[in-house]
């Protein structure tokens, strides 16, 4: 098995620096010298940001849930909001080394603003077909999920980094597969079913990875462990988010 981290004896090596002008999450560099430092705080403020964001979006999508006027707005502009929201991902991930941590940091609270918007919507839908127990069982499904696949990629010993290509082809199939149902089988209830089952195990499996990838500072194109930290905060998310969506087409699915 390759192995990402050679000097896991914490050894002190010589001239070991970074392109990018800092050293990974894991090191401080003490003259000619890097020596291993915690992780943990790399890890830790990708979960603050991640919780803080989620807490944003349940407020977003409580105050369409229960204001009619901003149901019927955001209904009504459900497309562009999807096109701004795809388009903030991109902006997040792409320029943070131009724009900095905390700019970054507010798009990413603005992201998590606007897909509260977005879920509010999708998750009035399902409430009419499982109810608000159905929706209450997703969440509490994708919490529980979530959590296990976080605490399995913070202690296994096991490199999932070869996972990581294997779980992104899985994730475009299960887009294309998507946009075909949209458009070619709207009302198939097995077909959602399936995709909400494979689309559970696709993103529980990139939970794991994300998660290994932040604590071993697997992101060394970004300038700093603050701006990783927001990075990895909207990988999270959006593997949280996915996971609930996905439970909820499976019992969506089931009820077909």
């Amino acid at each position: 098995m390759f192995d990402r981290n050679p000097n896991r004896n914490n050894v002190p090596v010589q001239g070991q620096g970074s392109p990018y002008g800092w050293t990974a999450p894991n090191t401080l560099t003490q003259g000619a010298q890097v020596v291993a430092v915690p992780r943990e705080g790399f890890l830790t403020m990708s979960f603050v940001w991640m919780f803080l964001a989620l807490l944003i979006s349940a407020g977003s999508a409580w105050f369409v849930m229960t204001n009619q006027a901003a149901l019927e707005k955001v209904t009504g502009a459900f497309l562009i909001l999807f096109i701004v929201e795809i388009g903030l991902v991109f902006a997040i991930s792409g320029l943070i080394n131009r724009i900095g941590t905390m700019p970054a940091l507010a798009l990413l609270f603005a992201y998590a603003l606007i897909n509260g918007l977005v879920l509010g919507v999708i998750v009035l839908i399902y409430a009419g077909r499982v109810g608000v127990p159905g929706v209450v069982s997703a969440f509490a499904g994708a919490s529980a999920i979530f959590a296990g696949a976080a605490l399995y990629g913070g202690v296994t010993k096991r490199d999932l980094t070869s996972l990581g290509g294997i779980l992104f082809m899985g994730l475009l199939g299960l887009i294309v597969t998507s946009l075909v149902q949209v458009f070619l089988f709207p009302g198939s209830g097995t077909l959602s079913l399936v995709i909400g089952v494979v689309g559970v195990l696709i993103f529980t499996g990139l939970t794991a990875y994300d998660v290994q990838r932040i604590k071993e500072g697997r992101m060394p194109w970004i300038k700093n462990r603050e701006s990783a930290s927001v990075v990895g905060a909207l990988a999270l998310y959006l593997d949280f988010v996915n996971l609930f969506l996905m439970l909820l087409r499976i019992f969506g699915g089931s009820r077909n």
